[in-house]
């Protein structure tokens, strides 16, 4: 008892310091997205393309901004077991942000690709597409009261809802440690084209390999996603 009560209050004090560490990202991008869609012109630096996909983009970005909030909330399961109506709203709220994120930015590369090229527009366009599947599969599965599954596919949503911090965090991590090396090595590999090798791989990296760890956790651990 006192070990599972011990277990509880760390993940909780995991979840408050990711709690904390998100808000950058999320007020950043809510802040940006608000004034690209206001027609502030620094908001839209060195973005291209007609205004449908731009707007489509920036509430890609405040939704993005959104998703990331209940995805922590979602995490946690001392909220699903003693307030299962915080789960409900806000899992609602996760589902509904990610589909309109998916979409957005799906239709932003369908109407101008990315400023990384085709390979950006092939991961970011895969990453949209999963969003949208999981959004979908996630609320659908718990009407039918299929919790197992639903489980399953609302843990894929949170994962996929902290990749946009993910993507950021990768490459704040990745200037941090070349930056400690020296100079010479300082964002080795990270171009302003997104040309870089580590560019090319964060693409897919953001998302991908943390889809990968929970599909194996999920496939060892059977009896713990079942609600």
């Amino acid at each position: 008892m006192q070990r599972s009560a011990t277990r509880t209050k760390w993940t909780i004090a995991g979840l408050l310091l990711l709690f904390v560490l998100i808000q950058g990202f999320v007020w950043y991008s809510a802040a940006r997205g608000t004034r690209g869609l206001a027609g502030d012109p620094l908001a839209i630096e060195r973005l291209t393309g007609p205004g449908t996909s731009l707007m489509a983009l920036f509430a890609h970005m405040i939704s993005g901004a959104l998703v990331t909030l209940p995805s922590v909330v979602q995490l946690a399961e001392p909220i699903r077991h003693r307030w299962p109506r915080v789960h409900r709203i806000s899992g609602r709220v996760l589902a509904v942000t990610a589909l309109l994120t998916g979409m957005g930015g799906l239709t932003y590369i369908a109407l101008s690709s990315t400023v990384g090229g085709p390979l950006m527009s092939v991961a970011f366009g895969l990453y949209g597409i999963l969003m949208i599947v999981a959004a979908i599969q996630t609320p659908r599965l718990a009407i039918s009261r299929d919790y197992t599954h639903h489980r399953r596919w609302g843990l894929r949503l949170i994962v996929l809802g902290l990749g946009s911090w993910l993507y950021r965090l990768h490459y704040g991590l990745w200037y941090g440690i070349t930056c400690t090396l020296g100079e010479n090595v300082c964002g080795r590999a990270a171009e302003p084209d997104f040309s870089g090798l580590f560019d090319q791989i964060n693409m897919f990296a953001f998302y991908l390999p943390y889809l990968l760890v929970l599909e194996w956790w999920l496939r060892r651990t059977p009896v713990l996603v079942r609600t």
